[in-house]
């Protein structure tokens, strides 16, 4: 085998055992229990006065974050009780965190949907969507 076919296989075999690895960084389209929405969708909702649901980092919810979200990071406080707390079981609830890269809203909203939340949207896109479409911060 020449150097160069070497290196060929080398290269496919790299990225045959990468790509499902990059795969697994981005967010699911949908969530079984869940609405995917998209930013327009959420600001539809947030006009609406919907509970929104930040689950970042308390470093990115400091950054900024949607006006009026309440924040339960999904590593950290985001629980059954914590969320019963501000929210009933059939009302509608907006669940985002850092966009399609960020897997933290795709996580609450299934562990919402397993505590019996029945109206949980998925904001997929996320904050940087949010800022990006101009919509107010805080």
């Amino acid at each position: 085998m020449t150097s160069i076919n070497k290196l060929l296989a080398l290269w496919l075999l790299g990225l045959f055992i990468s790509t499902p690895l990059l795969a697994s960084e981005v967010s699911p389209l949908q969530i079984d229990g869940a609405t995917t929405i998209r930013s327009s969708e959420a600001k539809a909702l947030f006009d609406q006065g919907i509970l929104f649901v930040d689950v970042r980092s308390d470093a990115d919810w400091e950054a900024g974050r949607i006006p009026g979200a309440i924040h339960l990071d999904v590593k950290k406080t985001l629980s059954e009780a914590t969320l019963s707390a501000e929210a009933s079981r059939d009302d509608k609830i907006v669940i985002y965190c850092n966009g399609e890269k960020c897997l933290r809203s795709a996580e609450a909203c299934i562990l919402a949907v397993s505590w019996g939340f029945t109206q949980i949207n998925y904001f997929r896109e996320g904050f940087p969507a949010w800022k990006a479409g101009a919509n107010p911060t805080e």
